[in-house]
């Protein structure tokens, strides 16, 4: 791994806790306010914090202004859609499933997203240096 890889994964990082605490924050407001049940409010934060990951993407994790914007955001709605899924039925499984409190079941699902698909899919599809767009 070199420096370049190094300072990438550290933005992705620290960009990913900014919108995990603009996702949580929104589910558990939804939650603890009773508007709704843990599972819609999975796929709404998770909707707020994939806009949010999406800007911070281009213009600061991975400095990927190369490509045009339209282009980027198809993919990474792809890419949202599916983390949006597999969040929200990670949470419906281990809370419905499994009967884990939501936070506890919110909190083991997104950080398995995130390794396991977030951040694999924006460095190599989303983000990716493509060439002249």
């Amino acid at each position: 791994m070199n420096w370049a890889s190094s300072v990438t994964i550290i933005r992705h990082q620290l960009g990913a806790i900014v919108c995990t605490a603009l996702d949580f924050g929104v589910m558990v407001t939804i939650v603890e306010t009773g508007l709704a049940g843990p599972v819609f409010a999975t796929a709404l934060g998770a909707a707020v914090g994939a806009i949010t990951n999406f800007f911070l993407g281009r213009h600061w994790i991975f400095s990927a202004k190369h490509a045009a914007p339209v282009q980027q955001g198809l993919r990474y709605a792809v890419v949202s859609a599916a983390s949006l899924g597999l969040n929200a039925l990670g949470e419906w499984l281990l809370v419905r499933v499994f009967g884990l409190q939501y936070m506890v079941g919110r909190v083991i699902v997104s950080g398995l997203v995130s390794l396991f698909w977030n951040y694999p899919m924006h460095r190599r599809f989303v983000f990716a240096n493509r060439g002249p767009s």
